[in-house]
């Protein structure tokens, strides 16, 4: 709470047109202002990142370019990396580079810390696909690329569904009914948990619904936390743990991490970074998992979410911009960097790292399933995002963080906690200065 205090009181009412660079004169002119400075100049860059081995990709960059060094600086992720990089551009000694989490972008932006980068990274949009270069876009211009995603999919024990009987749900109404027949069937067993304290996985289930939880047009934003498609995919998760058809308990915990070893648990909504996180708990359960594409809510339909992802952006103060903008798009959509995040454990946002030939056939983990990255792909391109973040989006993550935990223990509806957490972004923009539609 600490840590989300100081960014709302650190955040500012500088919202220039839609997240616009201030640049009044290609404002005017509908074009991105120009980054000044030659590229390939000698440079030594700083690079803020929290992504663990991601040394081996700046040394990767550094063995090809003698003359422009970068000095990789690890950072903690999320809330704390934002108030740190704020504080630091107020000091004026920020790095030239940063990896930001896509949700924390508008507040970066709305504290004049990232550069409008768009004349320097026209030329790659088409690396990526749209719903995923979205993500780092606001008004027309382009803050960050997008370095890694993790659109959202189905894990599910092939192993167990067969035992059963059970077919994998292409629908959410299939879902829940499969959900009511898995504890009939076995009374020690739960399809799935609804983990109520993680506000990211939420938000990919209401992308996936079709919410669009912030907007902003002549200067104003638009909330829509509480829209009809959050509401609805609240109440259906509310549905099913009220009724005791599926868990209410958070993940990442020993409980469970028993869970998913043991068969408790036989289905996980995650992402495609998922593979690896099963690989750590539940490790005797290697060949039994599976990956589909997330129920639908309509069938036929076709559309995912995203649960996490970064971005690489460049700050506002950096005096080697064209340098660092250089060097965040080749660290984004370079093949040989592409493959050097792969070795990482990446899942690169560039669609040309995302086929089997970059990634191989499957994880180690998933070796059952030889199309698994196959697969993965063409879920990444039916993957959408909101239309914009808030400049408060730590205030709604830590809202519905608050929030939610109660609300399932005491199996309450959980689609009013939209309205409470509508209540509290809208309070807190407006007390920020920001002008709210």
């Amino acid at each position: 709470m600490r840590r989300r205090s100081l960014l709302a009181a650190s955040s500012t009412a500088l919202l220039l047109a839609a997240c616009g660079s201030g640049d009044d004169e290609s404002a005017e002119n509908g074009t991105a202002p120009a980054i000044e400075g030659d590229e390939n100049a000698p440079a030594t860059i700083v690079f803020w990142s929290w992504a663990e081995n991601i040394q081996q990709v700046v040394d990767l960059w550094n063995s090809k370019n003698p003359t422009q060094q970068v000095q990789l600086s690890g950072q903690a992720a999320s809330d704390e990396l934002v108030a740190k990089f704020l504080t630091a551009v107020k000091a004026g000694n920020a790095p030239d580079v940063i990896q930001a989490e896509y949700q924390s972008l508008p507040t970066l932006i709305t504290n004049n810390a990232l550069q409008d980068i768009t004349s320097a990274i026209t030329p790659i949009k088409g690396a990526f696909a749209e719903g995923t270069w979205n993500l780092t876009s606001f008004g027309g211009a382009t803050y960050a690329i997008p370095q890694d995603v993790g659109p959202m999919m189905l894990f599910y024990r092939e192993d167990i569904f067969q035992e059963l009987g059970f077919s994998v749900p292409k629908t959410w109404d299939e879902f829940a009914t499969l959900a009511k027949a898995v504890r009939q069937k076995d009374s020690k067993r739960y399809l799935t948990t609804f983990s109520p304290g993680d506000a990211g996985w939420l938000a990919g289930f209401a992308q996936q619904a079709g919410a669009n939880w912030w907007s902003n047009a002549n200067d104003a934003w638009t909330v829509g936390i509480n829209d009809e498609a959050t509401k609805r995919m609240l109440a259906f998760w509310g549905g099913l743990v009220n009724t005791g058809d599926v868990l209410g308990d958070p993940m990442y915990t020993p409980q469970w991490n028993a869970q998913m070893g043991d068969g408790t648990i036989i289905a996980w909504p995650s992402a495609v970074w998922g593979a690896g996180v099963l690989a750590g708990v539940a490790p005797g359960t290697k060949g039994t998992w599976k990956v589909a594409p997330l129920p639908q809510w309509t069938a036929g339909e076709n559309v995912t979410g995203f649960w996490g992802g970064s971005s690489t952006g460049v700050s506002t103060t950096s005096t080697q911009k064209a340098q660092a903008a250089k060097f965040a798009r080749w660290i984004t959509s370079d093949p040989e960097a592409l493959a050097a995040l792969v070795k990482i454990g990446l899942y690169p946002a560039a669609t040309a790292g995302q086929g089997a030939d970059m990634l191989g056939n499957a994880p180690e983990f998933m070796s059952n399933q030889s199309d698994y990255y196959t697969t993965a792909a063409a879920i990444a391109k039916t993957a959408r995002g909101f239309d914009s973040w808030g400049p408060n989006t730590n205030v709604t993550y830590g809202a519905f963080e608050d929030l939610m935990p109660t609300a399932v223990k005491n199996r309450t509806d959980l689609a009013a906690v939209a309205d409470q957490v509508q209540t509290t972004s809208v309070d807190d923009l407006k007390k920020q200065g920001y002008q709210v539609a």
